[in-house]
């Protein structure tokens, strides 16, 4: 349960399929594990604009938050995400670099991919991010093997070329996933 409920609380919202994939567990008893919680009251299933999925509501996030307390490598994530916190402001700039470049008169203007170098500057600094990952992810995987993946993921997404994509295992979406996965094995919120 401690898997499917915190699959769905790093992907926000997601059918079943990909929340099996988030731990590689069974399609079947995520389904079975899914319904269960729905049950108790921890997840709900909804539709909106085509698309259909599970979400986490509020006793479901504090019953993930529960099973989380009862893991025990805390000060190893709290060691990670201490070094972690520098690199996300570097993942930041590099994400509005991305979507923006400043250009004469418009210092908010939008990159519109035409500058291979300035975009070549960007790819860089995110390879960059992905070799200062890969040490983190190894020592919170040693610790907590559910950590596994996100350095792989990440360095996908940047020979891609998927920076700030929403529909796929993004840069952002990768870094914003463990960041709120590290928050959530902490018991800390964003704010």
């Amino acid at each position: 349960m401690l898997l499917v409920l915190h699959a769905v609380r790093l992907l926000g919202f997601a059918d079943t399929p990909a929340v099996a994939k988030r731990f590689d567990l069974p399609v079947d008893e995520t389904q079975d594990a899914l319904e269960d919680a729905e049950a108790r009251g921890w997840t709900t299933y909804s539709s909106f604009a085509g698309t259909s999925g599970w979400s986490l509501t509020e006793e479901g996030r504090s019953e993930n938050e529960r099973l989380l307390k009862d893991e025990s490598s805390t000060e190893t994530v709290q060691q990670v995400y201490d070094e972690f916190l520098p690199l996300n402001g570097i993942l930041q700039q590099a994400c509005t670099d991305w979507q923006l470049r400043p250009v004469d008169g418009d210092p908010l203007g939008v990159n519109d991919h035409s500058d291979a170098a300035w975009d070549a500057g960007v790819l860089d600094e995110l390879r960059v991010l992905g070799v200062a990952l890969a040490p983190l992810v190894r020592r919170l995987t040693t610790a907590l093997p559910r950590f596994r993946g996100y350095d792989v993921r990440f360095s996908a997404a940047i020979e891609h070329k998927w920076v700030d994509r929403s529909d796929v295992d993004s840069c952002h979406r990768v870094w914003f996933e463990l960041h709120e996965d590290l928050l959530a094995t902490l018991g800390l919120t964003r704010s």
